[in-house]
């Protein structure tokens, strides 16, 4: 409990509290992106019945220049104000309220003038107060301030003063230089962490290197990647994600189907990293040179591709570490290096790092090294493996230490584990996260999870990336539904999340058989050998793909989490959604068919007031995905989706206004 000394001073009377955003009582810093308004609230109050005043004050960290901007009362001592992060990096902010004894006494004054109970002495006071602004302020404004006190002195006649005191222009120069000798300022400063709009808006699509040979059975190189490209830009995708690109080990390589015994000619998983020809820094013979690698990004950045990076901290027996650095790894009482396990699973071919080493420090610094090797290399984002398994202490300082020269860069967190554990990585640092996502398949599951990730303090640290697979989840879904399964899957991903990814081929080539029944590991899998993908099978979803990221690209609405609203409908299986753009220009809804086996249909009920829709008049729904046009009227309308067609609608909703002329006109 904090203890009242003779040093407090007690004359600063207004109280701040409960200030949003805030993580942790301002232990973490919330998340925006470039070009954000940051909306800040606060409680702010006083004893008493006099008028206070409050400012939001915000600053670039490093600059000692803060802008001041007034904040507005709302209701029930809650205040507002906002303020925009232009730059990459990080911003201070903080509130300060006082005592405002010049509001105070005009307004007591207008309620006396009404009354007609005002008197000389009344005047006199406010020629104090306007004369101490005076003091504080300089040139004309002094002058004229002077002016003004002096005439509420005069002893004119009670009209006249009337008039002085009351002027517009006397308020606004006493608010100019406003009384803060007993000013409150909220402590400690909070902290807002600006990312590239990436961070919020985002399309992933992850593919294998070695997979993308032309020829079946080949090693793929860089220079196949550089001409998968295309094919990832057309479907409209703005992230390429490849798993690890690093010497892979031979020691304990695992075989095709994660076999624990390898055969001459078996590839072992890209997550093995680390060989006698070198580890973490370097690159995987058979794909290329770091020549090829820097060409690889170069032509991804000119088809506006990022390129995210996998790094797995972790090594493989023959890694340089494990000989160099024999103590960074944890030993077992036969002296023998303690491999990867989480039982019954085990992983005989990748050692994890001991987070408790005595050298430490030195791990640390080695491990931060890795990432600003391949930033040197140009890449900007990092798709990290497990970080749950990795020591809390070391994400916040080596992700704190790399965006305070690179604040540029991106890191997505890939942890399936625990809320709290999630939630706790996002703080630290992590600029996106996986989500459950792939196992929320209900309605009322879906609608809680997703409502807890956009309507809650969550979302002020935690920034979703929803994947409907990944080389390591075959959900039950997919596997069961068929087609329609991976349609319904990716129309969810694709518009409850602003960011969203998917691992392909294997997606639109809709890839649905497991190792076996029960698993959701995929028979055949790409993390064990080399697998060759028809392109151009005609039963590709690379068509409905490419339709999703236009909207995606062309509707502002979809470039948000946090405006995400669910609606009622009266068939469980119908899934009804609305998003819209910062500035309530662009409303989308969107309804899916969460059977992927039979046609569902049933009325949707959406909140007419809340969408700004008008009660009394039809609106028109345009489906983004089919060009069909429907005319809605009311709250209540009917909806039907097949799953051997399209299994949702996306709708762009043109509200309906009537103008002076009575010419309608669709916004």
């Amino acid at each position: 409990m904090a203890m009242i000394t003779k040093a407090t001073d007690g004359r600063k009377r207004v109280i701040i509290e409960g200030i949003t955003p805030q993580v942790d009582c301002g232990r973490f810093p919330a998340k925006r992106t470039v070009g954000d308004q940051v909306h800040v609230e606060a409680d702010i109050f006083t004893d008493g019945h006099d008028a206070i005043a409050a400012s939001l004050l915000a600053h670039r960290e490093g600059s000692d220049s803060w802008t001041e901007i007034p904040m507005k009362a709302l209701v029930n001592d809650r205040w507002e104000a906002s303020f925009r992060v232009s730059e990459l990096g990080r911003y201070g902010y903080k509130v300060q309220g006082w005592v405002d004894h010049f509001e105070t006494w005009r307004r007591d004054l207008l309620k006396r003038i009404k009354a007609e109970s005002d008197a000389a002495v009344d005047y006199l006071i406010g020629a104090d107060l306007v004369a101490h602004a005076a003091e504080r302020a300089s040139g004309g404004d002094a002058l004229w301030l002077r002016e003004r006190a002096a005439v509420l002195r005069s002893g004119k006649s009670t009209s006249e003063l009337r008039i002085h005191a009351t002027d517009p222009m006397l308020l606004e120069l006493v608010l100019r230089y406003p009384d803060k000798r007993f000013a409150t300022e909220s402590s400690p400063e909070l902290t807002i962490v600006v990312d590239p709009v990436r961070a919020r808006f985002s399309s992933w699509y992850e593919f294998f290197p070695r997979s993308t040979a032309e020829t079946a059975g080949a090693h793929g190189t860089f220079a196949d990647c550089e001409k998968r490209l295309p094919y990832v830009a057309e479907m409209g995708f703005n992230v390429v994600y490849m798993p690890p690109i690093h010497p892979i080990g031979r020691m304990f390589r695992k075989g095709p189907n994660n076999n624990p015994e390898s055969q001459p000619g078996d590839f072992g998983s890209p997550w093995a990293i680390g060989a006698s020809e070198g580890g973490h820094k370097e690159i995987l013979n058979d794909l290329g040179t770091v020549a090829d690698f820097k060409h690889f990004v170069a032509k991804a950045k000119e088809l506006d591709l990022s390129i995210a990076l996998d790094i797995a901290f972790q090594s493989a027996p023959d890694h340089p570490y494990v000989k160099k650095h024999e103590n960074w790894f944890k030993k077992r009482p036969d002296g023998t290096i303690q491999y990867a396990e989480n039982p019954p699973k085990k992983y005989q071919d990748i050692y994890p790092f001991d987070f408790e080493s005595e050298d430490w420090k030195g791990m640390w610094d080695e491990l931060k090294s890795v990432f600003m090797y391949w930033i040197g290399m140009g890449v900007t984002i990092f798709r990290v493996d497990n970080p749950h398994t990795k020591a809390f202490p070391f994400w916040e300082w080596a992700i704190a230490e790399i965006k305070r020269d690179h604040p540029e860069v991106l890191f997505l967190a890939e942890a399936f584990t625990r809320p709290k554990i999630m939630y706790r990585l996002a703080k630290l640092g992590f600029s996106q996260s996986y989500t459950y996502f792939p196992w929320r398949n209900g309605k009322q599951e879906i609608t809680a999870y997703l409502t807890e990730l956009a309507q809650t303090p969550v979302r002020e640290f935690f920034r979703p990336n929803q994947w409907p697979n990944t080389p390591d989840i075959l959900t039950e879904f997919l596997q069961m539904g068929g087609r329609p399964a991976f349609v319904i899957r990716l129309l969810l991903a694709a518009t409850l999340g602003a960011n969203y990814g998917i691992y392909g081929p294997a997606f639109e080539l809709q890839e649905n058989r497991p190792v076996k029944h029960g698993s959701e590991e995929y028979l055949n899998s790409e993390k064990y050998e080399i697998r060759h993908w028809d392109l151009e099978r005609p039963d590709s979803l690379r068509n409905l793909i490419a339709r999703v990221n236009a909207i995606r690209n062309d509707n502002p609405a979809l470039q948000n989490d946090w405006s995400l609203k669910f609606h009622a409908t009266d068939n469980d299986q119908l899934l009804c959604y609305s998003k819209e753009s910062d500035d309530r220009s662009n409303l989308l809804i969107t309804v899916v068919n969460l059977d992927p086996h039979h046609t569902q249909a049933g009325f949707v009920t959406l909140p007419l007031d809340e969408l700004e829709i008008p009660p009394d008049r039809s609106f028109e729904a345009e489906d983004l995905l089919s060009g069909e046009r429907y005319l809605w009227q009311g709250p209540r309308n009917y909806v039907e989706l097949s799953p051997a067609k399209v299994s949702g609608h996306i709708l762009k909703i043109h509200r309906r206004m009537r103008v002076e002329t009575d010419f309608e006109y669709f916004l």
